[in-house]
């Protein structure tokens, strides 16, 4: 996943826009996010586009957004010098984020559409020019079990699609009957993914750490990655055990290299969301860091409403297609599940273009 590859592809911005996009979500929240469009002209002269998008997650920063508008991101560059002029541009010209890691989530939303643009631009696709193929994707789905918590939508989810593997989120209010009660829906080997969201601070999705619940859900799920874990004086002797580190799996703490190697060990997996590592560069050089040390890796999402799903949806094809990807299809985090529901895996774009998914039903 050499940056260089993408680096010098020229890049000409004529216009850009942005359109705020809004949508109820599973998690009973109102989700908002902001795409990104850069147009530019083609090698005939005709106007192509490239997309992203902003996945800050306070709607009063969109709201901003909408307000004030982008800096002038206008001009020529390649993807690299284009990446480099945001190093001193302000992405938030309306007044600093809810929370810093925000600017890193729009100015991914910003590089991606400049990367696809660049890539339309020159008649080619992301696939192509870093010389790797597609593949189809394998995607668990994410899904709350609510407050109170219940297996219903999970009991649903499952009748819609039998085989569907399955992302869930603890909370101290799980006990030894809700426990046995997902193992007798999914079965325990269906569990792929455990986050104890123990790595969140100051955020409405913080989870405490609780030596009872990560005790009950690692001995009842084996086989799952633990992805976030809190570490505590009652809580870090359950992770003692080799067996059970080598099931861990970080999110939140990392932003490039420097975050996995500052880990209290060496992990066997990571949670690639885009938008944490802010730049192209840092997230194909952790990519590539985690190929050379076979540390396994999994897409995951952040509710995306555009074309971000997509995006998401292309790197798990490109880099870890067999991997838990928390990359579902948007019809998963509606708050009515339809009737039919896309199974497990994604088929790639037949003919790719740009950095984008094609299925309109998944980008």
């Amino acid at each position: 996943m050499a940056y260089h590859r993408l680096a010098a592809l020229p890049l000409s911005i004529g216009d850009v826009s942005i359109s705020r996009l809004e949508r109820e979500t599973s998690s009973e929240f109102t989700r908002v996010t902001t795409e990104i469009t850069l147009a530019g002209p083609e090698t005939d002269g005709t106007t192509v586009v490239g997309r992203g998008e902003d996945v800050t997650y306070e709607t009063d920063d969109h709201d901003a957004l909408a307000d004030s508008g982008l800096p002038d991101l206008t001009g020529d560059y390649t993807v690299d010098s284009f990446a480099t002029q945001l190093e001193s541009i302000d992405l938030f010209p309306a007044g600093p984020p809810d929370r810093e890691e925000f600017r890193n989530y729009r100015r991914w939303g910003v590089e991606s559409a400049a990367l696809d643009l660049a890539l339309r631009q020159a008649g080619t696709d992301i696939a192509s020019e870093l010389g790797r193929s597609l593949e189809p994707v394998r995607f668990v789905a994410s899904t709350r079990l609510g407050e109170p918590p219940t297996t219903d939508r999970l009991k649903t989810l499952r009748e819609r699609v039998p085989d569907l593997e399955c992302k869930l989120d603890p909370i101290p209010e799980w006990d030894d009957a809700l426990v046995d009660d997902i193992v007798e829906t999914i079965g325990p080997d269906d569990v792929r993914i455990l986050d104890l969201k123990g790595q969140y601070e100051g955020t409405d999705v913080d989870v405490p750490a609780d030596p009872e619940l990560y005790a009950l859900v690692l001995e009842a799920f084996p086989d799952a990655v633990v992805e976030d874990p809190a570490f505590t004086d009652e809580t870090r002797p359950l992770f003692d055990d080799p067996d059970v580190r080598q099931r861990v799996s970080w999110d939140a703490p990392i932003h490039g290299v420097d975050d996995l190697e500052a880990l209290p060990w060496e992990p066997d997996w990571l949670n690639i969301k885009p938008s944490r590592f802010g730049s192209l560069e840092s997230l194909l050089e952790t990519i590539a860091y985690c190929a050379d040390r076979d540390i396994r890796c999994y897409g995951g999402g952040q509710f995306e409403l555009g074309v971000g799903r997509g995006q998401i949806q292309l790197l798990a094809s490109l880099c870890y297609p067999d991997g838990p990807n928390d990359v579902a299809p948007r019809a998963y985090n509606d708050p009515e599940l339809s009737a039919s529901l896309p199974s497990s895996p994604l088929e790639p774009p037949a003919e790719p273009r740009g950095f984008r998914w094609s299925d309109p039903g998944s980008d």
